[in-house]
Parts: structure tokens; C-alpha cells; sequence
């Protein structure tokens, strides 16, 4: 089952700031999610840490419940939706575990977001009871969204910056790593344990879960290191050019072929 060092790891870390930080993700991801989605619906998104989806979701007219495993962050999540003006929105801010829903009824939303809690579970058990759950919450017809990380992408990682990513700076480290999919940092306060998918078995899982797969895309797609200045400079070309630049990124983000090199992948699929 989950541990605490997940809930405190997200008790000191600025997972909102981050989706700032890395705008690439956020913006691939949301486009997917609104060109998907119906018009109208109640949607749960579960994993949501303090919300930035869900605030996404709700101005846009969505009926949203909120759900994370970290207090801190429902709180700040519920804090948020008020500041926007969209407590309205929000049927309810709720501490839950994605392995146990029990606090929803079945087939209750049309639609789902799960976009951390799986790569959380290290083990293959845990990683089942949440996508049972996910399915059992979700309407018959309904769709979800839900996050994985790549091991191909950790490996990259780690073979450029070993130190930033202990134990997989020696080489016995690394070689259980691309094994296994499971990384525990050495570091104490360093990123919480997590399980890193290989690509061909993401599709695999769900299906076995329920689901029938609709796409499976790279959240980073051929742009994950633009930021900052990088962001800037294609932002300098107006409104129109860097419409056209990001309807490029957003096609590449399905191409098949880039999805090892994306730290996030989301899989998008319908409960049957």
C-alpha cells in the first residue's frame, strides 16, 4: 500500500509550481483532455494535488470532485477554487487513497482524471486496486485520463545526471532499475518512490482493467525542455506563429516514436 513518505514529500513540494515551471506538460495534456472530453459532465480527478486541472476543468463549465492523498494540498486546492471564483464548481475536496474509493458510489462520474497515483504504487497490486477503482467510479462509456511514467525517459535521466538520481549513479543501481521499473532515491527529501512503466505493457494494463484504449500520448512531446527563455523566444513570433509551433508539438505528442523520450506519458481510454 501507499506510505507516508508520498504525503510527506508532497507536504514540501510545489506541484503547482511545477506545471508552471514546465508549461509544455500542462498545455499538451489539457489540449488532449478538452478536444476528448463531451461539452458538459462531472468529472473526478483524483491524484489531483492542488488542482491545477481541476481549476482548468471547472472554468470550462465542468462539474468537478477533487481527491488527493495529501491533506495539505485539498486544502490548498479548496483555498484555490474559492480565490477563482469557482467553489460553485466543485462538488466536493476530498483526502482519498486511488486504491480505495469506497467514499464513491459506482459509476458516478463521466469522466476521470488519474494523472499520478498509479506511477506512486511500486507494486503490481496496488497498481490493480487503483485501476479497478478507477473503472468501478467511472460511467459505462465514460473516459479517463491517467498519467505513467517512462523507464526509457528514467534511464535517459539517469545516465545524464547519475548524481541528481541515487542509486542509479552506479552501475548495479541502474541495472536493477531498467529491470524492475522501481526507483527509490538514497537522498532523503529527493523524489518519492515510483514505478516507471515500460511503454508496451501501458496499454496491456488498462485493457486488462476495463478499458478500451483510445490514445496513448507523450505529455512532453518534442518539447519538454521549452521553458524560460526557450519558451520566450518561440512566444516572441505572436500569438498566431506559436499557435501554429504548439499544433505542432500537440501532433507530435502521439507520435509513437517519441514517446520513450517524454517523462510523462497519458493514456487516454473509455470504461467498458
Amino acid at each position: 500500500m501507499i506510505n507516508s513518505s508520498i504525503v510527506d514529500y508532497y507536504n514540501q513540494f510545489d506541484e503547482w509550481g511545477r506545471l508552471d515551471r514546465e508549461p509544455i506538460e500542462f498545455l499538451v495534456n489539457w489540449h488532449y483532455m478538452r478536444s476528448s472530453l463531451p461539452a458538459q459532465g462531472h468529472i473526478l480527478d483524483i491524484g489531483a494535488g492542488p488542482g491545477k486541472y481541476s481549476m482548468a476543468l471547472a472554468q470550462h463549465g465542468y462539474e468537478v470532485t477533487l481527491a488527493d492523498l495529501t491533506p495539505r494540498l485539498v486544502d490548498i486546492a479548496r483555498d484555490k477554487a474559492e480565490e477563482l471564483g469557482l467553489t460553485e464548481q466543485f462538488r466536493g475536496f476530498h483526502v482519498a487513497d486511488a486504491t480505495n474509493l469506497n467514499c464513491y458510489e459506482d459509476q458516478i462520474f463521466d469522466a476521470a482524471l488519474m494523472l499520478g497515483p498509479l506511477y506512486h504504487l511500486q507494486e503490481e497490486a496496488d497498481r490493480s486496486r487503483a485501476a479497478r477503482e478507477l473503472h468501478r467510479i467511472t460511467k459505462t462509456g465514460g473516459l479517463v485520463f491517467v498519467a505513467f511514467m517512462t523507464r526509457t525517459r528514467h534511464l535517459m535521466t539517469s545516465l545524464s545526471d547519475p548524481q541528481q538520481w541515487k542509486p542509479n549513479h552506479e552501475p548495479e543501481g541502474i541495472a536493477a532499475f531498467a529491470q524492475t521499473g522501481k526507483f527509490n532515491h538514497t537522498d532523503a527529501g529527493r523524489f518519492t518512490g515510483a514505478y516507471y512503466y515500460n511503454i508496451d505493457e501501458i496499454e496491456p494494463f488498462m485493457e486488462a482493467h476495463g478499458f478500451r484504449t483510445i490514445q496513448l500520448i507523450g505529455s512532453s512531446s518534442i518539447a519538454g525542455g521549452m521553458r524560460g527563455e526557450r519558451l520566450d523566444y518561440w512566444q516572441s513570433f505572436g500569438e498566431e506563429r506559436f499557435r501554429e509551433i504548439m499544433d505542432l508539438v500537440y501532433r507530435e505528442a502521439a507520435n509513437r516514436s517519441n514517446l520513450g523520450a517524454s517523462s510523462h506519458l497519458l493514456y487516454i481510454g473509455r470504461a467498458q
